[in-house]
């Protein structure tokens, strides 16, 4: 269970009353937390997977050192008849859940992680190496994190974008878009979208709207 709010007074008072209630064990400030790390410098505040990150390599068991610049290369178009199926596809699908939350503090391969978790239910050879490529990928970035400025402002800033009739089995379009609170990134998502989009300008339409709901919620 994690206790915050702007009132130091009131948590000790919560934490008090928590502990006649329930057998519980005060861990002090928040460090660790579900594979999440927590840090703070100066009252600002940085959010990692790093651990998270060495265990999921360690499970991958790559054969080899490298590392790659990109996630993914540019204008890849990956369809479900590439490459041949893998004999046991269990080890994709597991790979695929932990990049799944791994992209809860990294934002950065939420785009490729949406591509592969596509190709779950029969993954192929294909499939798999792009897959390790974003595991190369994440070796040569491990320290990368979210950073939180305390003096940050209230101000939301959006940025929304689109990929028109990038599916080349359903042409269907891409959604995606991050929001910013001050200096600080707080919401990003990519998502397929519903509808085929006869244009490109439909397509960063629809893609304005899924941000508009976002943005609606957030305030």
């Amino acid at each position: 269970m994690i206790i915050t709010g702007d009132d130091p007074e009131y948590i000790v008072f919560v934490k008090a009353r928590l502990r006649d209630q329930f057998l519980m064990t005060d861990l002090g400030p928040l460090r660790y937390f579900l594979g999440i790390e927590v840090s703070s410098i100066s009252d600002d505040f940085y959010i990692s997977q790093e651990k998270y990150i060495q265990d999921l390599l360690a499970r991958a068991a790559l054969g080899d050192e490298r590392t790659v610049e990109t996630p993914m290369k540019l204008n890849v178009k990956l369809q479900p008849t590439d490459g041949d199926p893998l004999f046991d596809p269990t080890r994709y699908r597991h790979l695929v859940g932990s990049l799944v939350y791994l992209a809860v503090t990294r934002p950065d391969i939420s785009y490729h992680v949406h591509i592969l978790s596509q190709f779950v239910s029969a993954p192929t050879t294909v499939h798999y190496s792009h897959l390790l490529r974003v595991l190369r990928y994440l070796r040569g970035t491990i320290t990368r994190r979210l950073f939180f400025p305390r003096s940050s402002s209230l101000q939301l800033q959006c940025y929304s974008d689109a990929t028109w009739a990038s599916d080349l089995s359903d042409r269907r379009s891409l959604s995606a878009y991050c929001v910013f609170l001050g200096g600080s990134l707080i919401a990003w998502k990519t998502k397929k979208q519903t509808a085929v989009s006869r244009s490109s300008v439909e397509a960063e339409l629809r893609a304005m709207v899924l941000l508009t709901a976002e943005v609606t919620w957030l305030r």
